[in-house]
């Protein structure tokens, strides 16, 4: 009887383990990685479906700044030819304000373009935490700057001219 009762005690103890929540870091380092994996499936929808609808794309180009909606016509070619872009995380960092009603973050990426920095904003919604912005960046090694000036330099001096005459 009494191994009958340990037995019991036992096994109801394993079948009252409760699932431990996850704190706002791993919620939103989770957000993030499914995010970059959903790009890199091609699925569009869990894609922008963690965005907010007055998000902010700010790609690698001088001239790639836009509204989820602009970002959704730019991407959506690449999402329906089922490769868009993948990008992995190499560090992240996390912060939140006092009230934990905003995130701000940035990381390191590997990526078709070697490593990238991608930060940004999330809002904690009632759905849960949604990006606001997102900042792509490339990264240059100082050693290499005077080189990428010198390539991009014609590109960007027009596109400075024209920013400064608007």
């Amino acid at each position: 009887m009494k191994k009958y009762i340990f037995f019991l005690l036992i096994l109801s103890a394993c079948g009252s383990k409760k699932e431990i929540p996850l704190t706002d870091d791993q919620k939103i380092d989770q957000l993030l990685t499914d995010w970059h994996k959903a790009a890199a499936a091609a699925n569009f929808g869990n894609y922008f479906g963690v965005m907010t609808e007055d998000a902010i794309f700010i790609g690698t180009d001088a001239t790639e700044y836009w509204n989820k909606t602009q970002f959704e016509a730019y991407a959506k070619p690449y999402f329906d030819k089922g490769k868009a872009w993948s990008f992995k995380s190499l560090k992240r960092n996390i912060y939140f304000s006092n009230d934990k009603k905003m995130a701000w973050f940035d990381e390191l990426l590997d990526t078709q373009m070697k490593i990238c920095r991608g930060s940004g904003v999330l809002v904690n919604t009632d759905q849960g935490w949604k990006i606001k912005q997102y900042v792509l960046s490339m990264t240059v090694p100082n050693d290499d700057v005077e080189a990428v000036v010198k390539i991009k330099t014609p590109a960007e001096d027009l596109l400075i001219r024209l920013l400064q005459n608007k």
